[in-house]
C-alpha cells in the first residue's frame, strides 16, 4: 500500500471508531479487550494519536515519552478523541516524504512507517469499538488493508527479538488469505519467529479464511473459529496465548 492509502485508511477507520465509540456510551464493555470499558479504549487510542503526531510534527529522532492518558470522559473525551485523530491525520497528510524521525519498525522511510502503523492502530481499535455494539464483533476490514497488517505482524512484529511466540521445536505455522491469495509461512523454533511470503513445503498448522478475518483473528480480536484451523491447533493457541502486543 502506498502512503496515501495508508493516511485514508487511519482517517477513515478514526472516524468509524469514534462514531462506534458515540453510539455504544462511553461506559460500555468492549467485548475484544476485556476489562475494558470504551473510555479506557478512547484515552488509549488519542494518547497514540497524540504521541505519534509528535514525532511528525517535531521530528523526534530518539524516543520520546508519551503524554499520558487524558483524565477525560463523556461527550468531552470524543471530542477529544476526535480533534487528536484530526491532528494526526492532517501532520502525515502535511509532512515531506523526506520526514526524519524515530521509528520502531522496518519501513521505507520514517513517514511511510507512521502512516502505515497508525493505520493498524486505528483499524484495531475501531473492531474494538464496534465491539462494544450489539452483536459484540468487530465489521469487516478491506481486504488489501488486512492483507497488509498481516504482513506487518507477522514480518515486523514478530520478527523481533522481543517475540514471544516461540515453540521448544521447530514448527511450522501456515497463513493464508483465500481472498487475496497471500500466504505466509511462519518459522517456529526457540528464537523468534522467521515470516517469509511463500507457501513452499509441509506446515504443521494453516490459519485461511478471508483476509480480514485473518487479521483480526491473528490481532487476537475474533476467536480462532472466526478462520478455518487445519493441522496442530496448538499452534493456533499458542498464538493467542503469547502473541498480544502491549504499550510498554
Amino acid at each position: 500500500m502506498k502512503i496515501d492509502e495508508h493516511i485514508e485508511a487511519l482517517d477513515a477507520a478514526g472516524r468509524a471508531l469514534a462514531d462506534a465509540a458515540a453510539e455504544a456510551g462511553t461506559d460500555a464493555e468492549v467485548a475484544t479487550c476485556p476489562g475494558w470499558r470504551v473510555r479506557d479504549l478512547l484515552r488509549h487510542t488519542t494518547m497514540v494519536h497524540r504521541w505519534a503526531t509528535g514525532f511528525v510534527t517535531e521530528g523526534h529522532t530518539a524516543y520520546h515519552p508519551d503524554g499520558g492518558e487524558p483524565d477525560l470522559d463523556g461527550a468531552e473525551l470524543l471530542a477529544h478523541f476526535r480533534e487528536g485523530h484530526a491532528l494526526l491525520v492532517d501532520a502525515l497528510r502535511a509532512a515531506p516524504e523526506s520526514l526524519e524521525c524515530w521509528t520502531f519498525l522496518p519501513a521505507p522511510s520514517p513517514l511511510a512507517f507512521w502512516a502505515r502503523r497508525q493505520a493498524h492502530e486505528t483499524t484495531v481499535h475501531r473492531a474494538d469499538a464496534e465491539s462494544a455494539l450489539p452483536p459484540g464483533r468487530p465489521g469487516p476490514v478491506n481486504a488489501t488493508l488486512a492483507a497488509d497488517g498481516i504482513e506487518e505482524l507477522l514480518r515486523a512484529f514478530h520478527a523481533r527479538d522481543r517475540s514471544r511466540v516461540r515453540t521448544p521445536e521447530p514448527k511450522t505455522l501456515r497463513v493464508r488469505a483465500t481472498d487475496t491469495g497471500d500466504v505466509w509461512t511462519v518459522r517456529l523454533s526457540p528464537e523468534a519467529p522467521r515470516t517469509e511470503r511463500d507457501a513452499a513445503g509441509p506446515a504443521d498448522c494453516e490459519l485461511s479464511g478471508p483476509a480480514d478475518r485473518l487479521y483480526l483473528t491473528l490481532w487476537n480480536r475474533l476467536p480462532d473459529d472466526a478462520v478455518t484451523v487445519t493441522g496442530d491447533a496448538s499452534l493456533a493457541r499458542l498464538w493467542r496465548e503469547t502473541s498480544g502486543i502491549t504499550w510498554s
